[in-house]
This record gives structure tokens, C-alpha cells and sequence, in this order.
């Protein structure tokens, strides 16, 4: 029966790919898009997933991991699985598989969908559950302290510098996404801020008042969730509540900053976790729903499969050709660097089990990717004028329906101004014209599949509450990173001041949080207040630095299965590695040197000041002084793209030693820790066999025979 199944799911996938590659110039169903990613990603994670866990990293659940062996009550945590899932889902997905894929649908939809797809079962989710093998089997070290031990001084200081600036930009960026979504929105502060009570009395449930029932607190953690959602839009529709929480970017963002440290220094079971776990229900429902939605309402797609502006690179939403900025654009949702540091960061000191990071590592990003998938959808089933009329600057469309109407028939698109307006009038905007960034198009989209699908004329609630679901999608990427970049700078000063590196040393942790949401914080409130300013200045940087830090993950990965003796392997994180390499190297190339001032920085900088000596003002400056930050900006983002691959490039050299001398000596030691038995019992996936069910009832027999503590999967 199971093998029927899995030929069924085959077939499906192979029907989908093939409308896929094969339709064209007639109307093609968005459902297409759906089932192909739904089969390739339950034969990835069913074969492809298992076959790595048990030939390629050999886990073995009678070590005991680091939550295990050190638990501490506050970092090292033995946490459920499902629980661990959803933090590590939570964390991982940020902007990037909401917003990316919707920039890349200006290339079509064929481009996006491959990429999402094989990009994710091939590096991305690949990366993430590698890196976290690897990091558990190094008591959780952060990736940065993993390369240098590994790889060696000059490349593990080049890997340190790059990746904690890399980090610090990554959540200046996501910060200043949530700052923006939340902004005049009382539903959506009221609704998140909810989340933070309602974890915090999860976490004391789960620890105190009825240990490892995670069933039971997820039902009461959901059902208050609902609530909290609803009571947003009552607070939105009541005239005082709405005025008292309508915050401003500035105020956010202090508010932010303020929570951000607070989540990275309390135990991991108080907020962090519960609440990520509660988010996950929140990102996941709705998700489902999008799915089903699509099911019922079985949108056409009103992109072509490759948009007249992939190869000429000439499209307005961002410049440049399919190869390689749709890869870079697209982000998260196929590989992502970002998610290397949480999978070496807070995840690897909660895991029970290590045959679970197939679960938490690949399906994780499997799920992110689905996310991805469906963002793209949703873009891509948007009538294209008013895609491309949402996404084009406003120094392009004119801001207002006439004269966007008439931008978008010069790209070949007809859309009338009324029917421009009239679109904004049905989800209670005053304007979408040049609402550019992703998010707002992809809100659109969710309302308008919502809407096709469920019916009631609620077109305005389903955008509105598209927009707050992206906000507390982002923001558990941000109080997450914000912990995981606390260890890497503990990490890094504990090389040269070992007492600073323990996680459990308080002046350490609470200083190492300060000096963190400082730095991140500093930019992110000066881009609030700037608009060229602040994070504001480096935000072009984001999706390339994003790629480079998978790039430092990957040789890592290749470089540990070497050392193991397992170079017959390496094949495994080296596909996603050299086609990461070649991506980043080249959009850090064309970003440097190319003579087009929309893509190249130095360029650009040339233009400007060439403009601004002259006389003139180009757009978005409409001041002399803002021409000259924009020069300043050019040239620091082309300096530090220059810096950023190069690091990348001096860890993949000194690697490239290290494989060489590996593969000669058969293998080399590494710093893996010694293994001690492990006492502990717990499924290793989603849903436990009757064998592991039978395993647990008698370990937990045993254990309250001899009056254990129990807690958070505790002995």
C-alpha cells in the first residue's frame, strides 16, 4: 500500500512538471505550481532526507546531544520535537520567502518555480540540516567557531568578521520590515504583542504546571492565538483602542530592540521557544489555508512562464538579467545563510534526538520553501498591469492612475486608471500604486485567493490581516537572531577571553545581548528616522551577503564530511556550494563593475556625483545633500561587497587546503565531541511509530519509578 502511495505521488509530481515545462501561450492553472511542489518536496523529504541522515551523517540516537548532556535550564534545553520544529520554523523563516519571490515573478513564473523547488531539496534544505548535525555534534558551536576550528585561523577569522557583519545587517533588515508592517497598524501591534503573554504563560504551563502535556498547551496556546486575533480587528475598528496603539516607526522600533534583548537573555523555555511555537501555528495555518484556498478557487496564472524581461534584464521591479539575480532575489525561499546560524545557533542545544534533524532541519525548510512557493502564486495569479503597477518605483509610475495606467502599457500591459483605483477600493487603500517591496503585492494576492475561494466580500479584512501575518512571520526571525548572534560574539571574544565563551555566564550573556541589539538596533532606528540613512544605506547588500553566508555554511559542510572520511559524500552539500559560488561571485562582479548605474554601485556613485556636480537631482534625491548620501551609500555598499566575497573567497581557499591534505591522509581529527551514552527517549518524527510510542511509555514508567524531574523532555 505505502509503495502504491509514493507511485502515485511520483506520478502527480511528473504530470505537474510536465504542464509545467511544456504549456505554453494558453491558460495554465496555478494548481499545477501547487501539486509539483508538494510531491517533489514528500519524495525529497521520504527518500532523499533519510537516505543523508542515516548513510551520509550515520545519527545515532544512542549519543546523547548537547540539550542532554548540558542542559542548563536556560540555552541547553531537551525540547519536544514539535516544539523544536516550531521554533526552528519560526526562526528561519523571515522576509525572504514572502517578499522574494514575489520581486521575482517580474521574471515569470518558471524561473521561480524551479529554483524554490530543486534549490531547496538540493542545498537549501540540505545546508540546514547538515550544518545542524554538525553543530549538535559540536556541543552547539556557532558557525563562525566551527570554521575557524575546523578549517583553520585565517579562515575561521575571515568567516567570524564575515558572518557577524552579515548577521547584523540580516536583522537590521528584518527589523525595519516589521517596524514598516506594523507602522499605523493597531490590529497588527495588538495581535503580535498578544503573542508575548501568551507565550510566557505556555512556557510556565508546559515547565511547572503540567509537564510534557505539549498537546494540551498547544490547543489552549492556539485558541488564545484566535483571540488575539480577533480582538485586533475589534482594537482596529474601535475609534480610542486603535488611536492608543497606532505606535509610530520610531516608537516600534525602540519597542522592538527592547524585546529583542529581553527574549536573548531569558531562559529559552520562558519566551523564546513558546513563542515560536505558537508563531509557527500562525505562519503554518495560514499557509494551509492559502493552499486549500487555491484548491477551491484554482486561480489561473496571469504571468507568462518567462516574462520579456528575464533575459534583457530590463524589467522595473529590480534590474538585472534571470542569471543571477532571480536566485539572489528569490533568497530564503531555496537557500538561505541566514538559516546556517540558527541551525548552529539555538536549535542544536534543544534537540532531544539526533535522527530528529531530518525533521527539523530539511522539513523545516521544506516548509519555508512551500511558503515561497505559495508567495509566488500569489503574485503570479495578480493581472500583470496592476503587478507591475504595484512594483515599479513611483518615479516610473507617477503615483497616481493616469499616469501609472499609461506606464504599464509601455511595458505591454493594459490596465485602466479606474480599474487601478478600483483595486485599491476593494481592500480599503487609498492607493497601490507603487506600494513596491513585495509585501503589500503579496497581501493583495492572499485577499484576492481568499476572497475567489471563501466568498463574503472580505477582500479588505483578508489584506489587512495578510499584512499582520507578515509582521509576526518576520519577527521571530528577528528576537531568534538576535540570541544566535549573542553566541557567535560570545563564540568569538571566548577565543582570546575563554570565561566570556560560556553561554551560562551571565555578565557575558547579558553584555553580549547589549552590545548585538546595539549594533543591529542602532541602524535600524536611524533607517527609520533616514530614509537613505541607517540600515536604509546597506539594505541593497542583503540578498547577495544572504547567499555568500550559505556559501561559508556549505564549504563547512563539504569540509567536515572530508575530514570524517566520508569525501565519497562531499558531493552532498557540494552541488548546493558550487552553484552558490558561482551565483554570489558573479552578482558580486556585476554589482562592482558593471557600467550600469542600476546595478553597479561604482557606477552609480559616478552618476550621481556627475548629476550632482552639474546641477541636477535624480531620483529618489530631491536635495543636493540627499545626492551626496547616496553617493556615500554607492560607495560603501560597493566596498563592502568587495569585502564580503573576499572573506567568502579566503575561507573557500584555506578550505580547499584542508580537503586536499584530508583526502590524502584518508581523513583528518576534527573537533567532534567524544560520545557519551544517552539516556533519554523520544521519537524522531512527526508522527511516532507504534514502536517508539511503546519505547517512551517505558522509559517514562521507569523514570517516575525512580521520582525523576521531568520538563521540556527532562530526566
Amino acid at each position: 500500500m505505502s509503495r502504491l502511495i509514493w507511485i502515485l505521488v511520483a506520478v502527480v509530481g511528473a504530470a505537474s512538471w510536465t504542464m509545467l515545462a511544456l504549456v505554453r501561450g494558453e491558460e495554465v492553472s496555478a494548481l499545477w505550481i501547487l501539486f509539483a511542489a508538494l510531491s517533489s518536496y514528500a519524495i525529497a523529504y521520504r527518500f532523499y532526507a533519510r537516505w543523508i541522515a542515516r548513510r551520509v551523517l550515520q545519527v545515532d540516537d544512542t549519543r546523547a546531544t548537547p540539550a542532554e548532556r548540558l542542559e542548563n535550564g536556560t540555552d541547553f534545553e531537551p525540547t519536544d520535537r514539535r516544539v523544536l520544529f516550531g521554533h526552528h520554523f519560526a526562526a528561519i523563516a523571515g522576509a525572504g520567502p514572502l517578499v522574494g519571490p514575489v520581486l521575482a515573478a517580474q521574471m515569470g513564473y518558471l524561473p521561480g518555480t524551479i529554483w524554490i523547488i530543486v534549490g531547496v531539496i538540493l542545498a537549501g534544505a540540505v545546508q540546514d540540516m547538515v550544518i545542524l548535525f554538525f553543530s549538535m555534534r559540536r556541543d552547539g558551536k556557532s558557525l563562525g567557531q566551527m570554521v575557524r576550528e575546523e578549517i583553520g585561523v585565517v579562515g575561521g577569522v575571515a568567516a567570524l568578521i564575515a558572518v557577524f557583519l552579515i548577521m547584523m545587517l540580516l536583522l537590521a533588515v528584518l527589523a525595519l520590515v516589521v517596524v514598516n508592517a506594523l507602522a499605523e497598524s493597531p490590529w497588527g501591534v495588538f495581535s503580535i504583542g498578544m503573542t508575548i503573554p501568551i507565550a510566557l504563560f505556555m512556557g510556565v504551563y508546559l515547565r511547572f504546571l503540567r509537564p510534557g502535556r505539549v498537546m494540551e498547551v498547544t490547543v489552549i496556546g492556539v485558541a488564545l492565538l484566535l483571540l488575539a486575533i480577533v480582538g485586533g480587528g475589534w482594537v482596529d475598528g474601535n475609534p480610542g483602542l486603535a488611536e492608543a496603539l497606532t505606535l509610530s516607526p520610531e516608537t516600534l522600533a525602540i519597542a522592538i530592540i527592547l524585546y529583542a534583548f529581553v527574549a536573548s537573555v531569558l531562559p529559552v523555555w520562558v519566551l523564546l521557544t513558546p513563542r515560536d511555537y505558537l508563531s509557527t501555528f500562525m505562519k503554518v495555518g495560514v499557509i494551509a489555508l492559502l493552499a486549500v484556498g487555491m484548491i477551491i478557487a484554482a486561480p489561473t496564472l496571469q504571468a507568462p512562464a518567462l516574462s520579456e524581461f528575464a533575459l534583457p534584464g530590463t524589467g522595473p521591479v529590480f534590474a538585472g538579467k534571470l542569471f543571477p539575480f532571480v536566485f539572489i532575489t528569490i533568497a530564503c525561499g531555496a537557500l538561505s545563510g541566514f538559516h546556517a546560524l540558527i541551525s548552529s545557533g539555538t536549535t542544536p542545544k534543544m534537540v532531544q534526538k539526533e535522527s530528529q534533524v531530518r525533521m527539523i532541519g530539511y522539513g523545516g525548510m521544506l516548509m519555508e520553501s512551500f511558503v515561497a512557493i505559495s508567495a509566488l502564486i500569489a503574485a503570479c495569479v495578480i493581472d500583470q498591469g496592476l503587478y507591475f503597477a504595484m512594483n515599479s518605483p513611483a518615479g516610473a509610475t507617477g503615483g497616481e492612475p493616469g499616469a501609472a495606467s499609461e506606464f504599464v502599457r509601455t511595458l505591454g500591459f493594459t490596465i485602466s486608471p479606474d480599474a487601478l483605483q478600483s483595486a485599491a477600493d476593494s481592500i480599503g487603500e487609498d492607493s497601490l500604486i507603487s506600494r513596491t517591496g513585495g509585501a503589500p503585492t503579496l497581501a493583495f494576492g492572499i485577499s484576492l485567493i481568499f476572497t475567489e475561494a471563501f466568498g463574503g466580500g472580505l477582500a479588505a479584512f483578508w489584506y489587512h490581516f495578510a499584512i499582520m501575518f507578515e509582521a509576526l512571520f518576520i519577527l521571530t526571525a528577528v528576537d531568534a537572531g538576535t540570541r544566535v548572534g549573542r553566541f557567535m560574539l560570545q563564540d568569538t571574544v571566548g577565543n582570546v577571553w575563554k570565561r566570556y565563551g560560556e553561554v551560562s555566564w551571565k555578565p557575558a550573556t547579558w553584555s553580549a545581548s547589549a552590545i548585538v541589539t546595539g549594533v543591529w538596533g542602532y541602524y535600524l532606528y536611524v533607517g527609520v528616522t533616514d530614509p537613505l540613512g541607517g540600515i536604509n544605506q546597506l539594505f541593497p547588500l542583503f540578498g547577495i551577503s544572504n547567499q555568500l553566508l550559505a556559501a561559508i555554511a556549505l564549504t563547512l559542510a563539504v569540509s567536515l564530511l572530508i575530514k570524517h572520511g566520508k569525501a565519497k559524500y562531499a558531493w552532498v552539500p557540494g552541488i548546493g556550494l558550487a552553484w552558490d559560488l558561482i551565483v554570489t561571485m558573479t552578482a558580486s562582479w556585476q554589482k562592482v563593475f558593471s557600467d550600469d548605474p542600476k546595478i553597479g554601485y561604482f557606477t552609480q556613485a559616478s552618476t550621481f556625483r556627475e548629476a550632482r556636480d552639474a546641477g541636477d537631482l535624480l531620483a529618489p534625491a530631491t536635495t543636493p545633500e540627499q545626492m551626496d548620501q547616496i553617493v556615500t551609500n554607492s560607495m560603501v555598499n560597493g566596498s563592502l561587497q568587495i569585502l564580503f566575497a573576499g572573506l567568502v573567497l579566503v575561507v573557500v581557499a584555506n578550505a580547499a587546503v584542508i580537503w586536499v591534505r584530508a583526502l590524502k591522509a584518508g581523513g583528518l581529527p576534527t573537533t567532534e565531541v567524544p560520545k557519551v551514552e544517552s539516556d533519554l527517549v523520544a521519537p524522531s518524527d512527526f508522527f511516532a511509530t507504534a514502536e517508539e510510542k511503546e519505547a517512551v511509555r517505558r522509559w517514562e514508567a521507569e523514570r517516575d519509578d525512580r521520582g525523576d524531574l521531568v520538563g521540556g523532555g527532562r530526566r
